[in-house]
């Protein structure tokens, strides 16, 4: 049985972001008596501290002036809807919502990495609930070896979500658990395999050399796997997410971006940030603890809960 979206959910989930960004700008709109120069530095401020990054809020500001000054508009409090299309916008030019699964390959399978801490164990659980709340047949593989928690995180959120797991033992190459566990895959006719991967190495050079060993060895497994990359970011983090990003896309190209943790931030311009500068996927967004508060990303549902 899919898993049906609903607005008022995703409201409730993204209450703090609503109260903390779109609060302060109805705040400030509603003490403005017009639109002026204080008026828009006012919002360039709010935008700026709510993690929408200095690109986006130029952006926004930009488009927002050049509205008012063509339409010759008046009234401030025209200025909310003008925010709501200024943002919309850009998710819609960076193709934040592209849906997956549409491969012909089967099994898909999708390699998931990020920094521990993020919530990467708990949100590839909540997709694997997801796609195997669909009918597919789901099969998780444990490649962080290097950490004891790990393993045992992943088998109850497994069990929790319901679906196989292949274990590794602690050390274990990485490599070698993802390369068996797409056989595995294959073997047993699954419909999505999704790969957990270590979030932490001596250093970053360590780490995604580790990934793209990772990477390559599926490919050797199945031709053109992991058909997807996602990397999980932590709402909460705001512009260090950017950054975050940036590397793990040039270490293993980065196909799509979960952002978790989007229900425990008052900020959480850092999806509007993320839009703007990466151009990379937003496709789902975690609104709680719960196994089913995982959402797709839908630029028009995501506006509509935090804007209005």
């Amino acid at each position: 049985m899919a898993i049906k979206f609903s607005i008022e959910k995703l409201k409730l989930g993204l209450s703090k972001t609503k109260k903390g960004l779109w609060g302060k700008i109805t705040e400030v709109v509603g003490f403005s008596r017009k639109i002026d120069r204080e008026l828009l530095e006012k919002l360039e401020e709010i935008l700026l501290k709510s993690d929408v990054g200095v690109s986006g809020t130029e952006k926004i500001i930009q488009g927002l002036e050049d509205k008012v000054k063509k339409d010759k508009i008046e009234e401030p409090e025209k200025i909310i809807d003008l925010v709501k299309n200024e943002v919309l916008e850009i998710f819609e030019t960076s193709f934040c919502s592209i849906p997956t699964l549409k491969h012909h390959s089967v099994p898909l399978v999708i390699m998931v990495v990020g920094v521990n801490g993020t919530g990467k164990t708990t949100s590839i659980a909540k997709l694997a609930n997801r796609y195997s709340s669909q009918g597919k047949k789901v099969l998780v593989a444990a490649c962080d070896t290097f950490r004891a928690a790990a393993l045992e995180q992943l088998s109850i959120w497994a069990q929790r979500a319901g679906v196989d797991i292949i274990k590794s033992e602690p050390n274990q190459d990485p490599a070698s658990v993802a390369f068996d566990a797409v056989k595995a895959a294959i073997a047993r006719k699954m419909d999505v395999m999704m790969v957990d991967t270590a979030g932490r190495l001596h250093t970053k050079y360590n780490l995604m050399e580790e990934l793209k060993k990772i990477k390559r060895v599926m490919d050797r497994s199945l031709e053109g796997s992991p058909q997807e990359v996602f990397l999980v970011l932590d709402a909460t983090t705001g512009q260090n997410a950017i950054s975050q990003a940036k590397m793990f896309d040039q270490a293993v190209g980065i196909t799509g971006i979960i952002l978790a943790k989007l229900d425990g931030t008052a900020k959480g311009g850092v999806v509007i940030a993320i839009a703007n500068e990466l151009k990379i996927p937003v496709r789902y967004i975690g609104i709680g603890e719960k196994m089913d508060d995982l959402e797709e990303f839908e630029p028009r549902s995501f506006v509509e809960a935090m804007f209005t």
